[in-house]
This record gives C-alpha cells, sequence and structure tokens, in this order.
C-alpha cells in the first residue's frame, strides 16, 4: 500500500511574531503623527518635548488629529458636512473600528487608553466649526465658550494623559486653557479682522460706542483709538485671573508634568505683558517673547515645579462656559 500524502499543517503563529508585527504598525502610525506635529507647528513641537516621555507620544496623536479635523472643516466648502463626516469617524474611532488611517488608528488607541469622555473631543470639533462659520460673539460669556471648546477641551485632555481626572485639577486646565486664548485674541486682533473676524466681544465694544462690524471692515481707520485698547486690558485682566488660578492648579499636576505646564503659562502670560507695554495698541507689531526671556521662564519653570500655594484660588468654581467640560469628573 502506498504511504499517505503528509498532510500540510501550518506553522503556528507565534504570539511575539504578532506582536512585533503590531508594534511595528503602531510605531508607522506613531512616526506618521510626529510628522504632522512638527510640520504643523514648530513651537508646538519643542514645547512637546518638555512633557514627560511617557505621553509625549499621546500628545502628538492628538495633536496629529486635530489638526486634520481642523483643515478639513476650514478648507471645505460646507463645515457643517465636514463636522457630520468628522462625527463619523470619531463614531468609528470610539466603537474600536477606526477609519484606514494613521491618525485614526493612533488617536483611537489614545482615546481607548485614557478613556477621553467622547463630549469633550465633539467640543473641539464644534469650535472648528464655530471658526468656519465665523460665528460673532456678543458676550465675554460667548467668547468664553469659544475658548471653551478651542483651548480649555485640549487642557482637559492633556491632563488626562497627565493621570489626574478629578473635577478640581480640571477646572484649573480649564482655566489655563481659557486664559491662553484670551491672550491669543487679544494678540491677533489686527490679523483677525484683516481675515473678516472678531473675537472680541460686540457689547463691550458697543459700550465703548464703536460698531463691531464696522471696526472689522475698517479696522486700519481705529489705529491708536484708545476704545479699542480698554476692550483689550478688560480680556487681559480677565486672562490674568484664570493665570493665577491655573497656576494654583499645577501643585495638582504629577511631579513630571509640572514643569512643561508651568512654562506654557509663563511664557503666554508674557505675552500679555507685551501687548500691554505696547499700550494694548491692536496695530502695533505681533506681540511674543523673546528667545532669551523665554528661556529664563523656561528655567523657573522648571526649578520650581510647586508654586506657591493658593488654595482659595486652587478651589475656585469652574468658568460657568466651561462647566460641561468637568461634568464628566464629578
Amino acid at each position: 500500500m502506498a504511504d499517505a500524502p503528509e498532510r500540510f499543517v501550518p506553522a503556528p503563529v507565534r504570539s511575539q511574531d504578532f506582536a512585533a508585527r503590531t508594534d511595528a504598525s503602531e510605531a508607522a502610525d506613531l512616526a506618521a503623527c510626529r510628522a504632522i506635529l512638527d510640520e504643523g507647528s514648530k513651537s508646538f513641537a519643542a514645547a512637546a518635548r518638555l512633557l514627560p516621555r511617557r505621553i509625549r507620544g499621546d500628545v502628538a496623536a492628538f495633536y496629529a488629529f486635530c489638526r486634520i479635523s481642523d483643515d478639513l472643516v476650514d478648507f471645505s466648502d460646507d463645515p457643517a458636512a465636514a463636522v457630520e463626516a468628522l462625527s463619523g469617524r470619531l463614531d468609528r474611532l470610539y466603537a474600536g473600528g477606526p477609519d484606514d488611517d494613521p491618525v485614526d488608528r493612533a488617536f483611537g488607541r489614545v482615546v481607548h487608553r485614557h478613556d477621553l469622555p467622547r463630549p469633550i473631543v465633539d467640543a473641539l470639533i464644534e469650535g472648528f466649526a464655530w471658526d468656519a462659520e465665523e460665528r460673532e460673539y456678543e458676550t465675554l460669556h460667548d467668547v468664553l465658550g469659544y475658548c471653551a471648546r478651542v483651548a480649555s477641551s485640549l487642557g482637559v485632555i492633556m491632563t488626562l494623559f497627565m493621570g489626574p481626572r478629578d473635577a478640581q485639577t480640571m477646572a484649573r486646565a480649564c482655566d489655563l486653557g481659557a486664559a491662553m486664548q484670551l491672550t491669543n485674541i487679544c494678540r491677533d486682533v489686527a490679523e483677525d479682522a484683516g481675515r473678516e473676524r472678531l473675537y472680541l466681544p460686540a457689547a463691550l465694544l458697543r459700550e465703548r460706542g464703536v460698531d463691531p462690524k464696522h471696526f472689522v471692515a475698517n479696522h486700519r481707520d481705529y489705529a491708536g483709538d484708545r476704545r479699542i485698547a480698554e476692550v483689550i486690558e478688560r480680556m487681559l485682566a480677565e486672562a490674568d485671573e484664570y493665570y493665577r488660578r491655573a497656576d494654583a492648579g499645577i501643585r495638582m499636576l504629577p511631579w513630571d508634568s509640572r514643569p512643561a505646564i508651568g512654562a506654557a503659562s509663563r511664557i503666554y502670560a508674557d505675552i500679555g505683558r507685551v501687548i500691554r507695554e505696547q499700550g494694548c495698541e491692536f496695530s502695533a507689531p505681533r506681540a511674543h517673547t523673546s528667545k532669551a526671556r523665554k528661556l529664563r521662564l523656561l528655567l523657573g519653570a522648571w526649578l520650581f515645579r510647586t508654586p506657591t500655594s493658593d488654595p482659595e484660588r486652587a478651589a475656585a468654581p469652574v468658568i460657568p462656559a466651561c462647566d460641561f467640560l468637568v461634568a464628566p469628573f464629578r
């Protein structure tokens, strides 16, 4: 009798081989995210290097998702449709089946690793939509609602990467995001007006006899107008208090995360100082902090990781416009 042919038995897939392929795929996805970060914002990329190594990859994936989302909405002829498409991507990402895209895959891992609440990410996307639709902001509360979406939401997510998940720390993260965005608004009044956008509260302008639409359309004619400077000063004063509250919250962060957050707070607050030195004149050269001063501020943040205790500010209630960002942590 002829011998029976040998049956082909496939070699077993070794778990370490699968793990190696998985690790290589994740590394490639993360490399794509880091490339977007390095190309998109050299200043943010440099600041990210101050963060603890354990979260730098997560930050890169988060930044990359924010960048492509912002571009998708900003350059779309139909921002509402773009937001709906992004919402669908997030649905699949949160369900564990992200689109076949390195950024979606990388951010999907981050979402599940840190259990990021969906409303926080949705708020960020909503902020992009507000920009695209050129929404108008009547009151300071309205402006803070915008800050909540485009900046405080980032602060909450970054805090989750660092570790804390309590409402008090999240409230202070919201403060820092709002303070930094208010500083951006005060610095970029002329640039925004040139793009037919206005983030100063319309009501504060009207109180001083300035028609907001006329200002945007004819902003060069308002150079040297102290009424605009008064509104900018009012916004900077609001930001100052939020910086102080945020600094009081740095003590709540892990030791390895404090220098980066302290440095961000100091550098952005210093932009406000420069704006004031220019008389809060919106037509002055764009305010910035010199490299030498940045280095001093960075060194100070590194050496003094534990700010002076300020229990009252540390326990301050959340900015009302940011309450929805803190609600998941109560």
